[in-house]
């Protein structure tokens, strides 16, 4: 539903974070569903609408987490980044993010962005087996990657993330392994791990890979992956590893706790005053006016409470279910008796002290647990 929200709502002088989407890619990867095009022509034009859509909106509230993703960030000039960070207000200690791939990355950029304040990398490496990386259409080699990550370090920085993908075509245990070992060895501070899916948006959507893992062996990876990460990295989100507290990534904690955000550029998620928004995936429409074609939802309070579940839950920790009572107004242990009965007797939920989380094995099945919270 376009505007139906006045725009004053979207202003939030609370909100200190904030996400930046950059839409440009060299060519989509072939288990991409982000907004991205392959039109490095049109990035000035697309930095000076973002421009224009943040002041309109940010109020200069000091933000205690900035993320720069995409697309491929790393394809910007370092004066396209020292252009955003200059349109912010910062807290003391910020935490300020930048996705990189490897095949744009250089030793250069990331001296730049260092000095510009940049204190944490999102590495986008996949996999470190170069035919799975030729496969999937990653544009660097395992090498690449990991010149990437020393030139990061040998740079300044010390809170690096890289993203690793399980169940990938012809990805096996024991491939799964070596990228592991690969993923420790380098010594960064904080491992995503994402299993693959296949969205309609996709080019293996329509041009299926051979030899594709299936739910079972992606779960065995899974599983696989939290023994061997352990006692190095610790669990801390559905998909997230951490070397220690510090590292973990407060943006993206901000997220699953439920707090607001600002979401700028093209296909941007935000969340403020109770309103969760997206702006258009439409490129020519976001250059012709960043202002409009907002796609605004005003979560009623049950979607509060489900999201308030959901989110949660991802969190190795869990809820805190005497929070949720008190924001809800609600007895969650009678709200939800049925569920909760089915899957601590099941062994997919267990108590703690403030609440209740997923075991590793309620994990697998998520999905399915969560759906039956559902209001």
């Amino acid at each position: 539903m376009q505007n139906t929200l006045p725009s004053k709502s979207l202003k939030s002088k609370d909100c200190k974070c904030a996400y930046i989407h950059i839409p440009f890619c060299k060519r989509k990867c072939n288990y991409c569903a982000f907004t991205s095009i392959p039109a490095l022509n049109l990035i000035d034009d697309y930095i000076k609408k973002l421009t224009v859509e943040i002041k309109h909106y940010y109020k200069g509230n000091p933000l205690k987490t900035l993320y720069i993703g995409g697309g491929t960030p790393s394809l910007l000039d370092i004066k396209h980044f020292e252009k955003i960070l200059s349109l912010f207000k910062f807290a003391v200690n910020p935490e300020i993010t930048v996705e990189i791939n490897p095949d744009s990355a250089n030793l250069a950029l990331l001296n730049a962005l260092y000095k510009a304040g940049v204190n944490r990398l999102s590495i986008g490496v996949q996999s470190f087996d170069d035919d799975i990386l030729k496969t999937i259409g990653r544009l660097h080699t395992s090498k690449k990657a990991k010149d990437t990550v020393y030139l990061a370090q040998d740079t300044g920085f010390d809170n690096i993330s890289i993203d690793l993908i399980y169940g990938l075509p012809s990805q096996n245990l024991k491939l799964w392994e070596e990228d592991l070992k690969q993923a420790k060895s380098l010594g960064v501070q904080h491992i995503s791990l994402y299993g693959l899916k296949i969205e309609e948006s996709t080019p293996f959507f329509k041009n299926p890979p051979k030899y594709l893992p299936d739910d079972d062996m992606q779960a065995d990876m899974y599983e696989f992956a939290i023994d061997y990460m352990a006692p190095d990295y610790k669990l801390y989100e559905i998909s997230n590893f951490a070397k220690a507290p510090e590292y973990c990534s407060k943006h993206n904690l901000n997220y699953w706790s439920e707090e607001e955000y600002f979401g700028f550029g093209l296909s941007a998620a935000g969340f403020l005053n109770g309103i969760r928004y997206q702006n258009t995936k439409n490129f020519m429409e976001y250059v012709e006016n960043p202002l409009l074609s907002k796609e605004l939802t005003l979560l009623t309070r049950e979607e509060q409470l489900e999201e308030t579940i959901f989110l949660g839950f991802r969190k190795i920790e869990g809820i805190n279910i005497n929070n949720i009572n008190e924001k809800f107004k609600i007895d969650f242990n009678q709200k939800f008796s049925a569920p909760l009965k089915k899957f601590i007797n099941s062994g997919h939920i267990e108590k703690t002290e403030n609440g209740c989380r997923l075991t590793i094995k309620g994990i697998l099945i998520s999905n399915l647990i969560l759906s039956e919270f559902l209001l």
